[in-house]
């Protein structure tokens, strides 16, 4: 069988000029040429690493053990930086420049003279960025995530981010002075690391590793254990080999692949994000996937993970656990589990030994932590492709409910009319908030658990029906309606909706209409005009132009596809 020359090689194994100018600026770090020779597979470190997106920020002192691996292995580690987004900071915010992350990422692997690559990610849009980027190449690739923060302490009490709406509905009724606001913000990030709960950051952790583009255990090993550098060792360890193998991506995400990361999440409860970022994973590796994927996959599977904010507890517990190997072990029967991952084994062969060490963090299809999870995507006149809800984190008592709109035109008429005692609402009505989607906002924010009027608070009031076109934090809850396609400043009939109007959800029936006659609705929409944005130059602008709807991913049009790893001119 005969050896497959590295693709590096196209960069360091030429003679004359091309190679001397390849090498000899390389060697300006300290390496030596025997590196350059063709037997060490070069392995790039794509590192999200940024004191601005703090999720990430322990990154370098993790690429240092994946360098470890790798070099024990035989290959040639090189660093290498991309665009890193860290939604706690970003404005407006970070889904508006995942995009253009994963053109970074793209670009980059392409680009340079790379065999094989680690994908370093933690932060929400950190991780689809990358492995959109990198699906796009097609090299041999594996994911690192940086691990969940451990549990802050506050009052003698747990909390992580979902607490962050209960303490500012506190703050809001003055049950928590600004003194106490500034004390539980310090105990809850008191590691490194991303959220403590089965927020988005931990979703897609959970998601690459139910992919098979990590480890087992990648999702949720605490980002200060030891443990979590043990593994940056073992995978910087395992990616050499898949080079030596030629195991590409693409010959992992496959539709089974996809398939199970559907079903896990909603095993775990994942963020509804999770939607948007494999929908435009799978559109960049070529693997068909709609809406009703997400709901025909997740529909018979019950809550496992009792981990906040559909459960009790936090991903730190979940790992003590069992991890998710355990999670999966529940599910089993539903898996493909002849799925091959990056370490070359089957996602069954991966979980075969996994056990469940407390049964009060995992339980079992025959006893879940409950019995409605995944993702229901609603369909009917107000959302004709589609909108999503998650029920393991809504009131069961408003599942079904017919109530009068009340609406909120963006998110600054919101925020400006919201506490008002004038605001003419109670707590069977429906709120709804208009422009925050992928163009109206433009970036389609974290909006869509919208903040409850204090007026309703006060009177004990703990839910709402809530409905946007824009997306919610994975450490959200409540019955909230998100994604709703196509959005309202492009027409869609969500502009339509007045003050008034009665709106009906039904979750078991998957619908989601606003009751007026198709004649009305007609004439609402001939009265329509479009929403015009300031924005006429830089990437905005594109992103304006080029993005899709949320059912298809929010992705650009042009980089769905994949481009390979061939680079097309050679200037040298």
């Amino acid at each position: 069988m005969t050896k497959k020359k590295l693709r590096s090689q196209e960069w360091y194994g030429r003679t004359g000029k091309d190679g001397f100018i390849y090498r000899s600026w390389m060697k300006n770090q300290g390496f030596p040429h025997h590196l350059f020779e063709g037997d060490k597979p070069v392995i790039g470190i794509c590192n999200t690493w940024s004191e601005l997106t703090p999720c990430n920020a322990h990154f370098r002192d993790l690429a240092e053990a994946l360098k470890r691996g790798i070099w024990e292995a035989g290959g040639f580690p090189l660093e290498f930086p991309v665009m890193s987004l860290g939604e706690c900071s970003i404005k407006p915010t970070a889904m508006l420049f995942r995009n253009l992350a994963s053109m970074d990422v793209e670009e980059s692997i392409r680009a340079n003279p790379m065999d094989g690559v680690v994908l370093m990610c933690g932060c929400d849009k950190t991780t689809p960025s990358l492995v959109m980027g990198a699906a796009s190449v097609d090299i041999p690739a594996m994911v690192l995530s940086g691990g969940p923060m451990l549990v802050g302490r506050f009052k003698g009490k747990k909390i992580g981010t979902s607490d962050i709406w209960r303490f500012a509905e506190e703050y809001k009724l003055g049950k928590l002075s600004q003194e106490e606001f500034i004390e539980a913000e310090s105990a809850m990030s008191r590691s490194v690391g991303h959220c403590a709960p089965m927020g988005t950051a931990s979703t897609m952790a959970g998601m690459v590793e139910a992919l098979g583009l990590s480890l087992p255990d990648n999702a949720t090993i605490p980002a200060a254990d030891s443990r979590r550098k043990v593994l940056a060792h073992m995978t910087g360890i395992r990616i050499v080999e898949m080079v030596k193998e030629d195991l590409k991506m693409s010959q992992i995400l496959t539709r089974k692949a996809f398939e199970n990361a559907i079903m896990v999440n909603a095993a775990l409860g994942g963020s509804t994000n999770f939607i948007l970022h494999l929908t435009a994973i799978a559109k960049r590796i070529g693997v068909p996937l709609d809406l009703e994927d997400f709901d025909h996959f997740s529909s018979k599977i019950p809550l496992i993970a009792n981990v906040q904010p559909s459960g009790e507890n936090w991903v730190e517990d979940l790992f003590y656990a069992g991890g998710l190997p355990a999670v999966m072990k529940e599910i089993q029967k539903f898996l493909n589990t002849d799925a091959i991952t990056a370490n070359g084994k089957t996602i069954g062969q991966n979980i075969e030994k996994a056990e469940c060490y407390d049964r009060n963090l995992i339980g079992t299809v025959e006893n879940p932590i409950k019995p409605e999870s995944g993702i229901a995507v609603l369909k009917g006149n107000l959302c004709p492709n589609g909108a999503v809800l998650k029920p393991s984190a809504a009131s069961p008592h408003l599942l079904t409910h017919t109530g009068r709109a009340v609406v909120f035109e963006n998110i600054d008429d919101f925020k400006a009319r919201i506490d008002s005692p004038e605001l003419d609402i109670d707590e069977t009505c429906v709120m709804v908030m208009k422009n925050v989607g992928p163009k109206g906002y433009p970036g389609m924010p974290e909006v869509g658990n919208m903040a409850l009027p204090k007026k309703l608070l006060e009177a004990g009031v703990k839910d709402m029906i809530r409905i946007s076109d824009g997306r919610m934090s994975g450490t959200g809850y409540g019955t909230v309606v998100l994604h709703v396609s196509p959005e309202s400043a492009i027409g869609g009939p969500l502009a339509f909706v007045q003050n008034g109007d009665m709106i009906a959800l039904d979750v078991p029936a998957r619908s989601l209409n606003l009751l007026i006659s198709d004649e009305e609705m007609e004439a609402r929409k001939a009265g329509f005009k479009p929403l015009v944005l300031p924005y006429e130059r830089g990437y905005v602008n594109l992103f304006l132009d080029k993005v899709n709807q949320a059912h298809e991913g929010v992705d650009f049009d042009f980089l769905q596809g994949s481009s390979g790893s061939e680079v097309k001119r050679d200037s040298h």
